[in-house]
This record gives C-alpha cells, sequence and structure tokens, in this order.
C-alpha cells in the first residue's frame, strides 16, 4: 500500500517543507515574507514621490531616482516572491512501483490544488502591496500629462490685460502722449506695468499708429475709438499669432511678415490679402486731461488666432 494512503492531503503538502536540503528561504517563508513587504512598500513610497516631485517640477535626477528606484524595488519583490514563495518542483514521491488505485490519485490531486492555492491564500497581503504599487504607478502615470499641460485656460483666451484707463506705454514703460507721434508714425504699445511680462509680450502687445491730427473713425460705432488720428490694433496676426509689425504708410497697410496678411488700417483692419480669416481687433482709445493716450476698454473680441471656442 502507498505511503500517500496514510497520510491526510494537508500532510502531503508539508512533505517538501521538511526537507532539510531545501533553501533557508524555503524553511522560513515568513521572513521572506516581510523582506519582500518592505520592498513592496519601499518602492509604492518612491512611486508616489515620483508623483509628487513631477507636479512641483523638482529636479530632473529626483524624478530618474524616484521613478528608477520604485520600480525596480517592484521587480525585486516580485521576482522573489515567484523565486522564493511559490511552490517549486519537482517533486518525487517513493511508492509501491504498481500504480496507485484512482482514490490514492485523487487525494494526491487534491493535496496539490490545495498546497498552491494556500500559498495564494497565505500572500494576500503581499498581493495587496503589489496591487497598490502597480495601481499608484498607473495613477502617477497620468501626472506627466495633467503637469504637462498646464493650468485650464478658462476665460483667458477672450482676454488680455487691457482695462479701462490703462495708460499706453512704449518697451520701456514710457506713457505715450497724444503728441509724441508724428501723422504717419507706428509705436508698439502695452498696457502700463506689462511691457516686460511674458504675457504683455505675447498677448497684450498691440500697434498705435497716428493717421491724422483729428478724431478718425475706421467702422460705424467706433466713433471714439481714434481719438487725434490715433489707431491701435493687436499686433497677433488673427491667422497664426505672428507679431503684424510692418506698416506701409502710403496704402495704409499693417503687413504680417510671416505670411504677408494684410490689414487696411483705414477700415477696421479689414484683412485685403493673405490668408488672415478676420480683422485685427482693435482698442478703443481716449485721451485724458493731461493729454496722455489710455484705454477705454479691453479688446471687444480675442486677440490671435482661432481655437476651440471660437471658429
Amino acid at each position: 500500500m502507498s505511503e500517500l494512503e496514510h497520510r491526510t492531503p494537508v500532510e502531503i503538502a508539508g512533505l517538501a517543507a521538511d526537507d532539510p536540503h531545501l533553501a533557508p528561504s524555503a524553511r522560513n517563508p515568513h521572513v521572506v515574507e516581510r523582506v519582500i513587504a518592505l520592498t513592496f512598500i519601499a518602492g509604492l513610497i518612491l512611486i508616489v514621490g515620483f508623483g509628487y516631485c513631477y507636479w512641483v517640477n523638482a529636479a530632473p535626477w529626483t524624478l530618474g531616482a524616484t521613478m528608477g528606484a520604485g520600480l525596480l524595488l517592484l521587480g525585486v519583490g516580485l521576482v522573489a516572491w515567484g523565486k522564493y514563495l511559490m511552490p517549486r518542483g519537482p517533486f518525487v514521491e517513493q511508492r509501491h512501483t504498481l500504480a496507485n488505485d484512482e482514490a490514492t490519485r485523487d487525494a494526491f490531486a487534491a493535496a496539490i490544488v490545495e498546497r498552491g492555492g494556500g500559498v495564494i491564500k497565505r500572500r494576500k497581503m503581499l498581493g495587496g502591496l503589489l496591487g497598490g504599487g502597480l495601481g499608484a504607478f498607473g495613477v502617477v502615470a497620468i501626472f506627466p500629462l495633467l503637469r504637462s499641460l498646464g493650468p485650464l485656460p478658462k476665460d483667458t483666451l477672450f482676454h488680455t490685460d487691457w482695462r479701462k484707463g490703462s495708460y499706453l506705454v512704449d518697451q520701456d514703460g514710457r506713457r505715450v502722449h497724444s503728441g509724441d507721434l508724428a501723422v504717419g508714425s507706428i509705436l508698439t504699445v502695452y498696457p502700463e506695468g506689462t511691457q516686460d511680462t511674458e504675457r504683455g509680450q505675447a498677448v497684450d502687445q498691440t500697434v498705435l499708429i497716428r493717421l491724422s491730427n483729428e478724431n478718425f473713425t475706421t467702422q460705424k460705432g467706433r466713433e471714439t475709438w481714434g481719438p487725434m488720428g490715433y489707431v491701435a490694433y493687436s499686433k497677433l496676426c488673427t491667422h497664426l499669432g505672428c507679431p503684424v509689425g510692418l506698416y506701409e504708410q502710403q496704402l495704409q497697410l499693417l503687413v504680417c511678415p510671416c505670411h504677408q496678411s494684410m490689414f487696411n488700417v483705414t477700415n477696421g483692419a479689414i484683412p485685403n490679402f493673405g490668408p488672415a480669416p478676420r480683422p485685427l481687433p482693435q482698442l478703443p482709445l481716449y485721451v485724458d486731461a493731461s493729454g496722455y493716450l489710455r484705454a477705454q476698454s479691453d479688446y471687444h473680441t480675442p486677440v490671435g488666432p482661432g481655437f476651440w471656442e471660437r471658429s
């Protein structure tokens, strides 16, 4: 009769654990579990640390160190789990040379299944830690996308820093007086205090042109926008946002040097040549009691090329 007939399935499953030739890790699985758990925890902390470092825009070496070390520890723990804690074979059984009966074979098969299932059940903590580490990695992997997109623009695409009463100043911050420009002259201006800022250079830059010495109306409804012959238009081309900095005085055209769009400054900067699809927005002006040029308000339409909420 086979030796297995005198043992329960659990006893059969524990035969290998009594083998003196097994590695110490196999005879002390709880110690190995603790070591693997520590690697999973450390890896999880480092992965979360990478997410934090990326969010605050830390130094590149910090990003590489936290992500690399975190993935390394998770990988080491997973390999150690498979090598030292999962069932290992082959298992050899000393038995009678004749084949066992069906009941014995069923008992042995049940023991193997129970032993393998027991390994998995006993490792719920490790499985949870591994799942937590991989889950954290999955969440953190979204951080580069979210962080790199930057803040939501909200309504910043519809407005500039021009406000009611804003002084027109040149690149040096000097306020523009109504007597500064001769007829036919052109000057790039900004709302006071923004000429040295990134946003000021990007969206606030405005072309100031003096067309005459009398009040000038470019379109119906804009009778007060051109005091003493001064008109002001956004410097951002409505095609691709290039700076419209060339002025053809004889033809009274603003010209974009990138794709040669031309805008007639006498009729509201309507494009009459080139790929620009819309007129340049006009800034309404007034002259204060001291003779300085100031803005009546912000632009009435968004500046620059179209975007997803503006066709």
